[in-house]
């Protein structure tokens, strides 16, 4: 089965990811480019929730009451949905007691992430009340909240059968008319279930003698109402979305591999009578597919909800994993597929050959995994419970459909390389033509969402957004079209932006090429077609994009000068604001720029024109080029010059205090100020430094602050002298004894040089004696100064040697040059 199945996975893989997964759509649609990237620093609209928690994970959103419930890690939030970041905001605070959290730690567990009260359920019970549950350091707890109060309004019960015990075990749960209905491994040595608690009939999943899931990991659950408007008296659904272990291919490759697979119950189903007691008798289950059976895994999935049961609508996004290649991919499934394949064919389990085949056997009747409607009920069938047993017995050994869940249209809608999906959540929106164009917000693993737009001839990227600056999952996206927001649940908080995002169009052009359903131009700025009171005003091409500008409406950049020395090189940046759009340069408002000359380099980022000639000056413009239109960003006027025009250096203009003047004479009189000015400056700098040179030179000392002889001597040391320095503890005049290394010595013709200036004063950290030599050196006149120690007195023996020595050194050197470049290795 392994050979039968790699090669024809590698073929649909090279297919996807070169050619497109069919002919009906290109590979650019498949691959597509975000339009837009809006980085964390330009997101103006954005407002943040985050307290001294983690793991904003659990989002419940009451939009007609204004209020999104957040669940994190230890505590419970009520958030003014309006402003999340509003400081009015109610908080429960649900710890574990530290007796919780020492078991989970002698247990083995993560004393930082796993022995914590993380919370996974967070439901609306009814107009007054919320269900809640937490994982409680691994064992469960749930309760009841009053919404009026935001406290708990009964004691905490064990939620053992109601919530995992572990924090990143996959979990769905759902709340329908007062009975819980949730998806996971309970405990560590559960199985994966699906359950029924609370109040009516508890029922699970069987688990013998054939598991009915199979290392199961739950991602999702819907409820459909399929009851609502039906002749035939159907009953609502559940339908469970996860991933879980091959079962029906017998190859050792393909039994560690995980399908995403779609799971349905009904909601009257009470249980078989004798066989399938408190086990649910309308199991089944498909596997779902979206482009690569047995490499692909689903990561979440979104319900869309068109107000009738039969027009839902399911987006999966998926990842995709193959050797070292990693992509994602959204796939969209109707309701309506999901049904028929339940309606046909089962597999069965042959234990001869021990693998699932097709079963082409008989039916019974009632027909086994269906739910009880009116024609059911006329045969005397009113409950589940009146089933026959050989209809009981077909569901309990036939749980797996044989046909598999294919996408709409038979391809992905998008496919994403070296992306991670990991949420989604989906808005229809009517556009001005009054159309219905499905837009999809898609969170990636990275703390990104894409914002995706689905028409009848094209899946595009509008935007993507960096909605967290750290490199974070996005693990819940939650939608309120009446606050127009977008709520972004991560480990570091919430984020909420704006669903429309018009205000980041700043001209006709950009509004209409975004195709955002949400965005209209009114003739002055883009804005939500929702709040325009003049529709038949605005301006929207969904199906082209670049209908209805007569111009590009934006301003014209101002012209920028740039001058270059010949054969030197320039760049004239042009940043286009579209990742789709294209550079055309004109020069001289006429010419095409030839792109096939060597001097010429165009880049995303500008023009580069390298070893710039004569010719080469002129004016250049910039213009973005996108899907037709075209559009003014950048004017430079190029001079090129043979060599460098000292008038044309800029000269730094002194204010003086008198009027300005615009005539050339007047302006004369304020050049010859100036330089009269700095001139006179320059010459009294000079007579203070020769008068300080030559005091220094007749004075040979240096006046300082608190040392005990209020003097310090400049004394200059040979590199010979190398013995002298071990005695230097022995110094106590408590003066600062700076020595410089020697210089080479210049021609014996030239004259003496000045004495050096002081050194600077040094940094508090390298006033601590010797262990900061090799940081101290400084450069004065050529000579590098240490600090070598500060002593309080001079009255060692030795201390008068070393002054003999250094006074005859002193002496020969008053016939010897220094050097301006400092000899570093005398030091």
């Amino acid at each position: 089965m392994m050979k039968s199945h790699l090669p024809t996975c590698v073929l649909v893989l090279l297919a996807i990811l070169n050619a497109g997964y069919s002919s009906k759509r290109s590979s650019v649609d498949l691959d597509a480019t975000p339009r837009l990237t809006v980085t964390n620093n330009e997101l103006s609209d954005g407002r943040f929730f985050g307290a001294n928690v983690k793991n904003y994970s659990t989002l419940l959103l009451e939009d007609e009451k204004g209020i999104l419930y957040v669940g994190a890690r230890g505590a419970i939030f009520s958030l003014n949905a309006s402003d999340i970041s509003h400081r009015l905001r109610k908080t429960i605070h649900w710890e574990v007691n530290p007796e919780k959290n020492q078991d989970c730690v002698n247990k083995g567990k993560n004393n930082q992430t796993e022995c914590y009260n993380h919370i996974r359920l967070l439901q609306t019970f009814n107009e007054t009340h919320l269900y809640v549950c937490g994982t409680n350091a691994f064992s469960p707890q749930c309760g009841f909240i009053d919404a009026r109060t935001f406290s708990f309004s009964s004691n905490i019960d064990d939620g053992k059968e109601k919530c995992p015990y572990d924090p990143a075990t996959g979990y769905t749960g759902l709340i329908i008319d007062g009975d819980l209905y949730t998806a996971t491994r309970y405990g560590f040595q559960y199985l994966p279930d699906i359950r029924r608690t609370l109040y009516q009939y508890t029922l699970r999943t069987e688990d013998s003698p054939l598991h009915w899931l199979n290392d199961a990991e739950f991602v999702s659950s819907a409820f459909v109402r399929e009851s609502l408007n039906v002749a035939v008296g159907d009953d609502d659904k559940i339908y469970y979305f996860f991933n879980e272990r091959v079962v029906e291919e017998s190859s050792s490759f393909l039994d560690k591999t995980q399908v995403a697979s779609v799971a349905r119950v009904c909601k009257s189903d009470m249980g078989g009578k004798k066989i399938l007691q408190k086990k649910w008798t309308s199991f089944l289950k498909a596997r779902l597919v979206c482009s690569m059976p047995y490499y692909e895994t689903l990561k979440a999935l979104y319900t869309l909800d068109l107000g009738s049961w039969n027009t839902t609508i399911f987006y999966g996004a998926f990842v995709l994993q193959w050797r070292n290649m990693e992509a994602s991919a959204v796939c969209q499934y109707s309701i309506s597929d999901i049904q028929k394949v339940f309606d046909g064919p089962y597999m069965e389990y042959q234990d001869s050959s021990r693998k699932w085949t097709r079963y082409d056997g008989d039916i019974p009747k009632p027909r086994p995994g269906s739910c009880v409607t009116d024609d059911i009920r006329s045969s005397g069938v009113n409950t589940s419970q009146d089933l026959p047993n050989n209809v009981l017995d077909f569901v309990k050994l036939h749980p797996l459909m044989y046909k598999k869940v294919k996408p709409l249209g038979d391809q992905p809608l998008l496919m994403k390389k070296s992306v991670l999906y990991t949420r989604i959540a989906v808005d229809r929106v009517t556009a001005l033509d009054n159309k219905q164009y499905d837009v999809l917000f898609i969170g990636t693993g990275d703390g990104w969402v894409h914002k995706v737009v689905v028409t009848k001839t094209t899946v595009y990227i509008v935007e993507e957004i960096q909605v967290f600056k750290k490199p974070q999952p996005v693990e819940n996206l939650v939608i309120s079209k009446r606050q127009d927001s977008l709520y972004v649940g991560s480990q570091s908080g919430v984020l909420q932006i704006s669903l429309s995002g018009c205000h980041r169009y700043t001209s006709c052009y950009d509004c209409i090429l975004a195709r955002n359903p949400y965005c209209g131009w009114d003739g002055k700025i883009c804005r939500e077609i929702v709040t325009s009171e003049d529709r038949v005003q605005m301006t929207q091409d969904m199906e082209n994009g670049n209908g209805g500008c007569l111009n590009s409406t934006a301003e014209d950049p101002l012209i920028k000068q740039r001058t270059v020395l010949k054969g030197d090189d320039v760049l004239l940046q042009c940043e286009l604001k579209s990742n789709l759009a294209k550079p055309q340069w004109l020069v001289n408002n006429t010419d095409p720029l030839d792109e096939n000359e060597i001097n010429f380099r165009v880049g995303n980022d500008g023009l580069l024109i390298m070893d710039t000639q004569l010719e080469h000056g002129g004016e250049y413009s910039c213009y973005s080029e996108e899907n037709g239109l075209q559009s003014l960003v950048a004017l430079y006027t190029l001079n090129v010059w043979l060599k460098l025009n000292p008038t044309s250096v800029p000269t730094p203009v002194v204010q003086l205090p008198t009027p300005i003047s615009h005539s050339s004479s007047k302006l004369e009189f304020v050049y010859i100020s100036v330089i009269t000015i700095l001139g006179g400056l320059c010459l009294v700098l000079s007579v203070v430094l020769m008068y300080v040179s030559c005091h220094q030179k007749r004075k040979g000392r240096y006046a300082m602050g608190s040392c005990r002889s209020n003097n310090v001597e400049l004394q200059t040391v040979s590199n010979n002298f190398k013995d002298k320095s071990e005695d230097i503890n022995n110094y106590s005049d408590g003066c600062l004894q700076i020595i410089p290394g020697e210089a080479p010595t210049l021609s014996p013709k030239r004259g003496n040089p000045p004495p050096p200036p002081p050194p600077p004063p040094l940094p508090s950290e390298f006033t601590n004696g010797i262990a900061t030599l090799p940081n101290m050196l400084r450069k004065m006149n050529g000579n590098s100064y240490m600090l070598l120690r500060q002593n309080e007195e001079a009255s060692s023996p030795l201390y008068n040697s070393f002054t003999e020595e250094l006074s005859k050194i002193l002496e020969k050197r008053k016939h010897t040059v220094l050097l301006d470049k400092l000899d570093e290795s005398s030091v």
